[in-house]
């Protein structure tokens, strides 16, 4: 099970990467642009947010059976002091919570947004923001951010 999670896991960020570079392209040609703010704009910020909500419970899923995070929790004083288990049992997720916390304050602010600039300057910011992070969250495990490993 630990394995099948673990592959959902790694090929689903390909799908939360190309929403959210789609949410983010259209949120800054639409304030950069002074544009209308569609149905459409609000479906795929919603799909990105849901989309990265989901990636992160995979992950939460993988982090409490993953044999790293049990070695880490039965000595965290020493997981703390070895790179790669402080990575995978602190890092990693709390990288990963707060892409996720940025997504949702961003689609939250956005919705409550008077002006459709407005709308898209948000979800351009948050969701430029929390990509940054899962860009660099996902290099730094080592792997790479395209292709199999």
């Amino acid at each position: 099970m630990y394995t099948a999670i673990k592959h959902l896991h790694s090929g689903f960020r390909y799908f939360v990467l190309v929403l959210l570079f789609t949410a983010i392209s259209a949120a800054f040609i639409g304030w950069l642009g002074n544009k209308k703010y569609f149905e459409g704009n609000r479906r795929v910020n919603l799909f990105a947010m849901v989309f990265v909500h989901i990636q992160i419970l995979l992950g939460l899923i993988l982090y409490f059976l993953s044999n790293i995070t049990q070695v880490a929790m039965n000595n965290w004083g020493e997981a703390m002091k070895n790179q790669t288990l402080r990575y995978w049992a602190l890092e990693h997720v709390v990288m990963m919570l707060l892409a996720m916390v940025l997504i949702t304050i961003g689609h939250s602010k956005s919705k409550k947004a008077v002006t459709d600039v407005l709308k898209h300057r948000t979800i351009a910011i948050y969701y430029t923001l929390s990509l940054i992070v899962i860009v660099v969250a996902i290099l730094q495990s080592g792997r790479p951010l395209l292709g199999s490993q």
